[in-house]
């Protein structure tokens, strides 16, 4: 038997528009309005907005959050020296492979907010519940399944939201990127998963249909899953459970920039496995030379040796077919390789990630 599918608070605002609904994760969710393409282009050319409320927000509050954090997770919640401050990190299992991956916001040294994954929610916090019974830790970890999450994205996103809501624009206008704040019942964080500016912005659930409603007149192209998909690909960013899971370490999967080893005191879950296990694979981007899409899980034919494809999409930005692809470690950046098909060997270039961000095709 299926499980249940949830509904965020915008379900029946995207029913009413005659989005294309799917499932995804056990939610169901937008993939597209009409045009994906056009979707697209809105987000890399002027704002459009997605409904990111599957996503959960947890709350951490207590006296040892800064140094429970800092023993979970591959990144350090350290470096964040000012409130509102965020960083991007794997959380791993005792094999070094990542549970999930993850934005934490410090708003004070005993008070933090994380984003996880829709899919992995339930795993994420039982794993993080069973640390703190672990560990004795004077922390409380709290879901907010009563906030909903709009993510405005674009060049011109952060205009269309003041416009929008312009109680925001004092408390958020000097906020820099991976950075966040709470303005009255609002938390907004300079952040996204599309390679653009603008914001992701959580609010109560009752409040989110008006404030889509508002976006769409300001100008904000609602979009779905499909766009942000292509967004993200375009932009270098990994999708948990297809480029990375629990079987692959954040070496491999091209993340070893969010592997803080500098403090060798600091024995965060995970760090053990990744010492005797050092990357034996690197991730680069792949655009098509041959006419043909890529998508995940094809084989990539090197003079090194054989590698895979994770995602692979049409790009709209690029007008070619990309795709990320984990490849010996001896494969550079400009190499040409060859894909597999259907069955047939078709020619492809390896870049250095990502492919365009800010607007701009950036290979």
């Amino acid at each position: 038997m299926n499980a249940p599918v949830c509904h965020t608070p915008l379900h029946a605002t995207h029913v009413a528009a005659g989005a294309r609904m799917v499932d995804f994760a056990g939610w169901d969710m937008p993939v597209n309005y009409g045009s994906q393409i056009e979707e697209h282009h809105a987000v890399r050319r002027d704002a459009g907005m997605f409904d990111v409320s599957h996503m959960l927000s947890l709350d951490l509050e207590g006296a040892d959050a800064t140094r429970w954090l800092r023993a979970l997770l591959a990144n350090d919640v350290a470096k964040l020296k000012t409130p509102g401050k965020a960083l991007y990190s794997c959380m791993l299992n005792e094999d070094g492979g990542v549970i999930d991956d993850l934005i934490v916001y410090r708003l004070s040294d005993s008070q933090y907010r994380i984003v996880v994954n829709a899919g992995t929610a339930d795993k994420d916090v039982a794993w993080m519940r069973k640390h703190i019974a672990l560990t004795g830790a004077n922390v409380s970890l709290s879901a907010r399944r009563d906030l909903a999450m709009i993510a405005i994205q674009g060049p011109n996103a952060r205009t269309r939201t003041w416009q929008t809501l312009p109680e925001l624009r004092a408390g958020s206008e000097a906020l820099t990127v991976f950075s966040g704040v709470q303005i009255g019942d609002i938390f907004v964080g300079r952040t996204g998963y599309t390679g653009e500016d603008g914001f992701e912005i959580a609010l109560p659930a009752e409040r989110a249909a008006a404030v889509w409603a508002a976006l769409q007149a300001a100008g904000v192209a609602p979009c779905g899953l499909g766009a942000r998909d292509t967004l993200r690909l375009e932009a270098g960013m990994n999708l948990y459970g297809q480029d990375m899971d629990e079987s692959v370490s954040p070496l491999d999967a091209g993340l070893a920039w969010t592997v803080d080893l500098k403090d060798e005191h600091r024995l965060f879950v995970g760090r053990a496995a990744l010492a005797v296990k050092p990357a034996s694979r690197r991730v680069l981007g792949l655009i098509l030379e041959d006419k043909g899409v890529l998508r995940a899980h094809m084989r990539v034919f090197t003079s090194a040796g054989e590698g895979e494809t994770t995602s692979g999409s049409f790009s709209p930005t690029l007008e070619k077919s990309i795709a990320f692809a984990r490849l010996p470690l001896e494969v550079e950046p400009g190499t040409s390789v060859e894909v597999d098909i259907r069955g047939k060997r078709l020619k492809a270039r390896t870049v250095k990630l990502p492919f365009a961000r800010n607007g701009q095709a950036l290979v």
